[in-house]
């Protein structure tokens, strides 16, 4: 199944990674907290929200920062991802 976000909505996925402590000790996903980075499934078309012209910054496949309380938890096909709006994505991240 897909998504197609309305409007200046993204649909964003978790990127999970292991995080190791300095004493080597590797910590599973479900001891820490969840992370605030994510790649980029599904970007809206922008347009007109609410009376002003919305420009879509954010592509497919960017990674990015969002906010940490900040959007909508979906399960699609067995896949966890949340549909937030462009204006919670703190940053794109360059390599």
């Amino acid at each position: 199944m897909k998504v197609r976000p309305l409007g200046d909505r993204v649909v964003i996925k978790r990127l999970e990674a292991e995080e190791t402590t300095k004493s080597g000790i590797v910590l599973p996903g479900a001891a820490k907290e969840k992370p605030q980075l994510a790649a980029v499934i599904a970007v809206g078309p922008g347009g007109i929200v609410e009376g002003k012209e919305v420009k879509m910054d954010v592509k497919v496949g960017d990674k990015v920062f969002f906010s940490k309380y900040s959007g909508t938890e979906v399960k699609i096909d067995g896949e966890e991802l949340l549909i937030v709006k462009q204006d919670d994505i703190l940053g794109i991240v360059e390599d």
